[in-house]
């Protein structure tokens, strides 16, 4: 679990089926990151099963449950996903309409990436659909930066690949940095 000054996040669990059909089935979600076609509890729990709980227990890392630290409630998503497609591990976020443009997603990912440092990644990337301004301004708050354009399959759109730069290396003996 990770905390905030406001937020807390934490491992998702079948319990949190309810929230996932409302997140998954946001407009802004299906607009910007797929339509996961879960439309109900059951199959939020699958998709909990299959994504989320199994990747903690395979990689140590997954998407977390973000909520509110002092009422509990559920406002988004954050956390670390490790892709087949991807030889890095890519950051991902997506919170519920009332709960944005408040700072929330910013906070949640500074988190993320602070969770990332300590379990030893030097470089997270992060896949964002070109239109999705907002995730874009995100990213590059976080320090990330343009690299490239990917697809995943030759009927995907194409996406942009930002990634965070590596540590500074700390100055050697006399001055010099280390190649």
């Amino acid at each position: 679990m990770l905390e905030t000054q406001r937020l807390r996040l934490r491992e998702l669990t079948v319990d949190d089926a309810g929230f996932i059909v409302a997140q998954l089935n946001d407009p802004d979600f299906i607009r910007n990151v797929a339509d996961r076609g879960v439309r109900n509890a059951a199959e939020a729990r699958s998709y909990l099963l299959d994504g989320p709980v199994a990747s903690y227990r395979r990689h140590g890392f997954g998407l977390h449950l973000v909520e509110l630290k002092t009422t509990r409630t559920p406002i988004g998503i954050c956390g670390l996903i490790k892709r087949d497609v991807l030889d890095d591990v890519d950051i991902g976020f997506a919170f519920l309409a009332p709960y944005r443009q408040q700072g929330f997603a910013l906070e949640a990912a500074r988190a993320t990436m602070a969770f990332a440092r300590t379990l030893g990644l030097a470089r997270v990337v992060a896949i964002v659909a070109p239109h999705n301004a907002d995730s874009i301004r995100l990213l590059r708050k976080l320090g990330f930066s343009y690299e490239r354009r990917v697809k995943f399959a030759d009927d995907a759109e194409e996406l942009e690949l930002f990634a965070s730069a590596p540590p500074a290396q700390a100055p050697r003996p006399g001055g010099e940095q280390s190649p």
